[in-house]
């Protein structure tokens, strides 16, 4: 059927930070975890963070009521908020629904973070961003239908406020259901039928055989045609459905079934929903925005612009920051506005908006454009990805103030070249040029290139990333080391205490002396490492008390990087992370962990590891810059840690581990751009470890990935020991390692820290038992998934000592 277009605004973004300026969000739900507030006053603290948060897009230029402001709310995760919405809850957790399927916000959070012996949903990378989500299980017989009228409740607050003052009416925004099955796992049998030593498992290894989540597509869309009706009935004009799915080839799922399930689900909710009143007969639907962020639409596999434009939905929104600028016309974008997104939602790095708005001219120039029938300009993805406002960062020099957007000011741009294309360039000359002088200022001052940092990069030759074999390693590693079979060892860190967190803010405002604060990070050292060898852990860490963050603590010693105040931004759940800024060349001026390290070592007769950040993981979890090449930019950190292990080595240190958690969130999202990632990424992970002795043992840490997908590259990093998550998908990546060949030391985890729950010896024994039996047990390690950091200590002590005597027992066995 044809639609009537009614255009979006000319200016929109795709969604905004939920977290709150000060982490309101964060606070609230971890208050309301702990027990000292009710599911009432959060839900009241969310509201009103909603409707500051509309109001505040409205004064940075978006318009209040034509549906410009995205309502991208979550308490915890968008994927887990469909799963939600669908009633698609894993039969374990069928008990904490209501009658009608719908989960209760406690119960929610329970699906997130599991409870007893029922394990959370496994969670992992969102695209190529630093973002959780959380991954539906998904079955023949999982419960699908609309359950959950949070949404419809959500944007009649916001258009009908209670307080009396502005309204706003958003555009409520969802995963899409292509999208959203496309990143479930199949599931099978419920876990009641799993008792006994299988009870933790998510049950996603059994389902039926041939069986794929995307055979639900038809419960899936009819849920979401009846979530349209009900926003339709509700008022609101317009509906966001995000389909970043399109943009990547890794989902196992070729291009021809994804376009089918895509014409499929768009021909039920747009051309069969009509989203115009006809006399007596309502709106079935509100006009639908498709979304395609995080890369280019358009591929060797497929066109998924043409894909879209042939659909009956009113508008699509591309990425044209990390997806080329497509040239037309393309038959369908006649009758559709295109949201053009030139602002960068994954970076936060000023724009140059004189370039944008040429960009711009070009797609809405009559016979050399697209031929879309209206052009709006919005951001390339959810401003999620970015902190708030650079207005609120005290520290930041006013130059590296100048060079920054974050969401903020990313809104105030869209608004600006909204204005521009609407009104011509002479409406915001001014406005383009002061973005032009701060690029220009930029790529001019001091430190942004130093000639020392690129010779040193320039003369690097192949030798420099070759260690010996790894037959004569291992030998000189056990020769100085001693361990018996299944080592066991945690990953790093340990529980970030509040009176550790208190003693590090006091010293950092200077009311506590550097004598004073070294003392009390001893004093908790001292403690870790008793615990660790009571615990009977075979090597042992320092606990990293000073470091505030796995990055951060780095950026905060290399020279190149800067640090925020308030530049929190939302990794998973109510976990934040202040991204460090890379803006210029880097270089270690001083030894950045050797005092810590040699410390604990001074403590013990046990080994004692070396703890560092991957120059890969280092770059992902930064705002890094984007006038070099990463891999030039990664060579720079990865000689500086080169430098450290030198200097750990020299203070006796043999056992040194790099994390590279990392490794696979910046693979690209199609295959074809992979071997140039994985040559540069392997190649600076080897820059910086290959100067070790022969009889160092180095060690690597990835997590909460699809690791089937960069298994060469985790054999390429030539590690000694790689500890890898493993335990919310029961040893998944184990029988992939064992089939590569995988010859080196691995420590697949076998406890979940993202969940408060502690295992079982049984459910640790278990893991244990199979990682032993698909890979030489001589190379296995037996560890936690991840760091302690976010951990209670009375749970961590019980986990750990489980974690130690499943290992003897099965040690015993061999």
């Amino acid at each position: 059927m044809a639609v009537t277009n009614t255009h979006l605004p000319t200016a929109t973004i795709l969604g905004y930070p939920r977290i709150g300026r000060r982490r309101e969000l964060k606070r609230a739900v971890e208050s309301f975890w702990a027990g000292r507030t009710t599911a009432d006053e959060l839900e009241a603290t969310a509201r009103d963070l909603r409707l500051a948060t509309a109001r505040r897009l409205v004064d940075l230029g978006l318009e209040a009521g034509t549906a410009a402001v995205p309502g991208s709310f979550s308490y915890y995760d968008q994927v887990l908020d469909a799963v939600a919405l669908l009633g698609a809850v894993p039969d374990r957790f069928a008990g904490l629904t209501t009658d009608g399927g719908r989960l209760p916000l406690d119960a929610y959070f329970t699906v997130a973070r599991g409870e007893g012996d029922n394990a959370p949903l496994e969670m992992t990378k969102w695209f190529d961003t630093n973002y959780h989500y959380l991954v539906p299980e998904i079955g023949p017989d999982t419960p699908i239908g609309y359950t959950d009228d949070r949404a419809v409740r959500e944007f009649t607050e916001l258009a009908n406020p209670a307080d009396g003052g502005q309204a706003v009416v958003t555009r409520p925004a969802f995963v899409g259901p292509v999208t959203f099955l496309l990143l479930s796992k199949p599931a099978g049998p419920s876990a009641a039928a799993l008792r006994g030593s299988q009870a933790h498992s998510s049950a996603a290894d059994d389902a039926p055989e041939g069986f794929r989540p995307l055979d639900r597509l038809d419960d899936v869309v009819a849920a979401y045609a009846d979530l349209l009706r009900a926003l339709a009935a509700a008022g609101a004009p317009w509906v966001q459905l995000d389909e970043p799915a399109l943009v990547t080839d890794l989902l196992d799922v070729p291009f021809d079934e994804v376009a089918d399930a895509v014409r499929r689900a768009y021909t039920a909710l747009a051309t069969e929903l009509s989203p115009t009143a006809d006399g007596d007969t309502p709106a079935q639907r509100p006009e639908i925005l498709v979304t395609a962020p995080y890369g280019d639409l358009r591929s060797d596999a497929g066109d998924g612009l043409a894909l879209l434009a042939g659909t009956d939905v009113e508008a699509i929104a591309i990425d044209l920051v990390r997806g080329a600028v497509p040239t037309g016309p393309v038959p369908g974008l006649e009758n559709k506005t295109l949201v053009a997104g030139v602002i960068d939602g994954h970076n936060i790095w000023r724009a140059d908006l004189d370039a944008r708005l040429t960009t711009l001219e070009g797609l809405a120039a009559p016979g050399t454009g697209l031929g879309a029938g209206a052009l709006a300009v919005g951001t390339s993805t959810s401003l999620l990805h970015v902190p708030h406002d650079v207005a609120d960062e005290p520290r930041l020099g006013e130059d590296l103030k100048s060079w920054l957007a974050f969401a903020d000011q990313k809104v105030a741009e869209v608004a600006t070249l909204a204005t521009g294309l609407a009104e011509g360039r002479a409406a915001v000359a001014d406005r383009l040029a002061e973005s032009t002088s701060a690029v220009r200022s930029r790529a001019a001052a001091p430190g942004v290139v130093v000639p020392e940092v690129r010779e040193r990069t320039a003369a690097l030759t192949p030798a420099d990333v070759e260690r010996a074999p790894y037959a004569e390693r291992a030998a000189a590693q056990q020769a100085r080391l001693n361990l018996p079979p299944l080592p066991t060892t945690t990953i790093g860190s340990f529980p970030q205490t509040s009176e550790i967190r208190s003693t590090r803010a006091a010293w950092v405002r200077g009311e506590l002396s550097d004598a004073d604060y070294t003392a009390a990070m001893r004093a908790e050292i001292a403690s870790t490492v008793a615990l660790q060898e009571e615990l009977g852990l075979d090597v042992l860490v320092h606990g990293e008390p000073e470091r505030n963050d796995m990055v951060q603590y780095f950026a905060e010693q290399l020279d190149g990087f800067a640090t925020t105040v308030n530049g929190w931004v939302q990794s998973y759940g109510s976990r934040c992370v202040r991204p460090p800024i890379l803006w210029g060349d880097v270089s270690r001026p001083a030894p950045l962990t050797v005092e810590w390290t040699a410390y604990a070592a001074s403590l013990t007769d046990k080994p004692v590891k070396g703890m560092l950040t991957g120059p890969v993981t280092i770059l992902a979890w930064s705002f890094v810059r984007d006038d070099l090449p990463l891999g030039d930019t990664a060579d720079q950190v990865a000689l500086a840690l080169r430098d450290e292990v030198t200097d750990l080595e020299a203070a006796g240190i043999g056992v040194v581990q790099v994390d590279e958690p990392a490794l696979r969130e910046l693979l690209p999202l199609r295959r074809a751009a992979h071997p140039g990632y994985l040559d540069w990424s392997v190649r600076s992970f080897r820059l910086s470890t290959a100067g070790a002795d022969t009889a160092t043992q180095v060690h690597t840490h990835l997590c909460y990935s699809e690791f089937g997908q960069v298994i060469g590259a985790i054999d390429g990093l030539d590690a000694d020991v790689t500890s890898v998550e493993a335990a919310r998908s029961r040893m998944e990546i184990v029988p992939e390692l064992a089939d590569a060949g995988y010859g080196r030391g691995i420590g697949p985890g076998v406890y979940d820290i993202h969940s408060p729950r502690v295992p079982s010896v049984e459910e640790v024994t278990d893991l244990v038992e199979l990682a032993a039996k698909s890979i030489d047990p001589r190379l296995v390690w037996v560890n936690p998934d991840c760091g302690l950091k976010t951990r209670a200590y009375a749970e961590t002590k019980e986990s750990l000592a489980h974690l130690v005597e499943a290992a003897r027992t099965v040690r015993a066995t061999l």
